[in-house]
């Protein structure tokens, strides 16, 4: 029986996603989603920046790591993209 506190996320490459804690997962969801609203578009590294500068206080886990999960698991669902062509890679919301 799955926890219902619990998401399972996505990959966009169809790799295992991870199971990770709800509540976690939004918080680090609502802020990617913020901060490329805000921006635009931006590069992960300065997405990551941010994270670790307004999460890490807060937050009880490791913010790098759920920053890329959380990503990931949003790509897969096509709420956000990958730039093509960009180096580093940027984001935006794929609407």
């Amino acid at each position: 029986m799955l926890d219902d506190n619990k998401i399972m996320t996505l990959h966009p490459q169809g790799k295992k996603g991870v199971n990770i804690l709800r509540r976690r997962y939004d918080i680090i969801k609502d802020f990617i989603i913020k901060i490329i609203k805000e921006h635009k578009e931006i590069s992960y590294e300065d997405l990551n920046d941010l994270a670790v500068e307004k999460l890490t206080e807060s937050f009880d886990g490791k913010v790098v790591w759920y920053i890329v999960t959380v990503k990931l698991d949003l790509e897969a669902r096509g709420i956000i993209e990958r730039i093509p062509k960009t180096s580093p890679h940027k984001l935006r919301l794929k609407l």
